[in-house]
């Protein structure tokens, strides 16, 4: 029977592997060409310091991400396939070093002036330097006997285009004074001390906006709209077969005939919208809406929490943490959770190797910027990451932030010059 079985494939193995191999050599040759693209970027570490007295509301950020969002090109097929051209990305991190607190964000060298262009031109007493990579400020192969880390990347509870709350209901209801959304998660970094190490990144790439047509399925969805099917011949006469078969059966039974197109169909409820929504739903549609009428990100959400072993405290490096990130919640609309395939931790059989390994895996990813695995990426509009990730104002008077040491200004026009 083997033989059999063997001989029958060797007759039309030209017609059986050609299309597998074909398929998995796209798959290799993607990921060849695209590692050999990423090597040849060069990267660049720009902290940014905040200003002393900005009172300036995080909308100014979602220019800045617009801004970002020109270094979308669409490349041609060449491009993509032989050079493994793609769209790269920037990273947003807030980190903490033993207390103090730091913003940086990673750009290709190219895209440096581009960074700095629009942050000078939203934020004029900003100061950015190109710095080196706080990463190598720790040991690269963690945990070991001093070092222990935990860490995951985190996902949306709900739809990508449901939002989280975002800094415009960030404000005191009675004086309207806005509250800055940083506030919590900044002092909450700044509890570690030393040997410790907190870290919390944003890897963004920009969507293309032909991407907005498709995110309108998740507004038919919401208003309960059904994809329009094409049919065809074929589908039709099988549909009909369909129909007569089961017709058979119930006539004999003394059932009614039901067809699956037709007089059969159920009416459909023509009321307007507005009628047929609950006012909490006429909330989150317009939410919704409000959120994908901005330019939205592909975006990698990753948290590591590093310290010596003598001093590592998960109560501060991880539960206040996560706890600082739940004030970005929205209950009825969306909210960050932690995921359970790249969280730090294991049960069971070979504890302590699964964990070592899970550990070093994430650990890994973050020092490489690693945009794996593709499952746990989402998207978030400028209005969100401006939320996230903006220049802090004035009203976070934490010490352990760090800002610019004296405001500058440009020499007077009437100094004296000694020819």
């Amino acid at each position: 029977m083997m033989s059999g079985a063997f001989s029958s494939v060797l007759d039309v193995w030209f017609i059986l592997f050609p299309p597998l191999l074909f398929f998995l050599f796209k798959i290799f040759w993607i990921y060849y060409v695209q590692g050999q693209y990423a090597s040849s970027i060069k990267w660049v570490l720009l902290e940014i310091f905040p200003p002393r007295d900005s009172e300036k509301s995080p909308l100014l950020m979602e220019s800045i991400y617009a801004g970002f969002a020109g270094i979308h090109s669409t490349p041609s097929a060449a491009e993509e396939w032989i050079k493994g051209v793609y769209v790269p990305a920037f990273s947003l991190e807030i980190v903490s070093t033993e207390g103090q607190v730091h913003f940086y964000v990673r750009s290709p060298k190219n895209f440096q002036d581009l960074v700095e262009a629009h942050f000078y031109a939203q934020y004029p007493g900003v100061e950015i330097s190109e710095v080196e990579d706080y990463i190598y400020q720790v040991p690269h192969t963690i945990p070991n006997n001093e070092w222990d880390l935990w860490g995951t990347d985190f996902l949306l509870a709900a739809d990508d285009l449901y939002p989280i709350k975002t800094y415009k209901y960030f404000e005191e209801t009675v004086t309207g004074k806005m509250i800055d959304p940083l506030a919590g998660l900044i002092e909450a970094m700044s509890k570690i001390g030393p040997g410790q190490h907190l870290w919390l990144q944003y890897i963004v790439s920009p969507l293309h906006a032909n991407v907005m047509k498709d995110l309108q399925k998740t507004i038919d969805k919401f208003l309960g709209k059904s994809e329009e099917k094409h049919s065809s011949l074929i589908g039709d006469l099988f549909s009909g077969i369909k129909d007569i078969v089961a017709n058979i059966t119930r006539g004999l039974m003394g059932g009614e005939f039901i067809f699956s197109s037709g007089e059969g169909k159920e009416s459909k409820d023509e009321s307007p919208v507005e009628f047929r929504l609950t006012p909490g739903e006429k909330d989150k549609l317009k939410a919704i809406e409000a959120n994908i009428g901005k330019q939205m990100f592909r975006t990698r959400m990753r948290h590591v929490y590093i310290g010596r072993r003598d001093v590592f405290d998960k109560s501060t490096g991880v539960s206040a943490f996560i706890g600082a990130l739940k004030q970005f919640n929205d209950h009825n609309l969306n909210s960050f959770k932690p995921d359970d395939n790249t969280k730090t931790y294991s049960n069971y059989i070979f504890k302590d190797e699964r964990l070592r390994y899970r550990q070093r895996r994430l650990f890994r990813r973050y020092i490489g910027r690693d945009s794996d695995p593709q499952s746990t990426r989402f998207m978030l509009s400028t209005e969100e990451l401006a939320t996230v990730f903006h220049i802090p104002d004035m009203s976070i008077t934490s010490p352990s932030l760090t800002r610019v040491a004296s405001k500058r200004g440009g020499a007077p026009s009437n100094l004296p010059i000694q020819m």
